[in-house]
């Protein structure tokens, strides 16, 4: 049985980017491209959230997220995924403005998906917040995905 994985908007964002200056960047652009390319290991989901953060912007990068996008299946933003959200920030395992991050991750926790995709390090894939994301979705009674980049889940040649 396949892993299922989330894809959180970042993924989608950085296979559809020009290629960026920053080394770091344009590593990340590369890495995720090399994950997509083996992405076959894997049942992908996503959100109505990924697809509107994926709308939004240039309509041409838009419109290439979208066709990315277009053949995974979706999960809903259920009120089980609203109310561990809100949990993720009452309890501070996100900041407050951090709303939509709370969101995937209740997201990806609430339909019990394996990983959670991303390259957003500040409020998701973050080291210093993950105990704390990990303890409240397992006291919401949620098993969290792994929260990681597509660098820590690509094969090894």
């Amino acid at each position: 049985m396949k892993s299922k994985v989330y894809i959180e908007t970042s993924i989608v964002s950085y296979l559809v980017a020009r290629p960026s200056r920053d080394v770091v960047q344009a590593a990340a652009q590369k890495l995720t491209q090399a994950w997509w390319e083996d992405r076959g290991r894997f049942t992908l989901f996503a959100s109505d959230l990924v697809l509107r953060e994926a709308a939004a912007g240039d309509a041409k990068a838009a419109a290439r997220r979208l066709e990315i996008l277009a053949p995974i299946t979706l999960v809903r933003v259920n009120a089980e995924a609203a109310n561990l959200a809100d949990g993720l920030l009452r309890a501070g395992g996100l900041p407050q403005r951090a709303g939509a991050d709370a969101l995937h991750i209740a997201v990806a926790a609430a339909h019990g998906l394996d990983y959670l995709l991303t390259w957003n390090c500040k409020h998701i894939a973050s080291a210093s917040l993950r105990g704390k994301i990990e303890a409240v979705c397992r006291a919401a009674g949620f098993e969290p995905p792994v929260i990681c980049t597509p660098q820590e889940l690509i094969r090894e040649r």
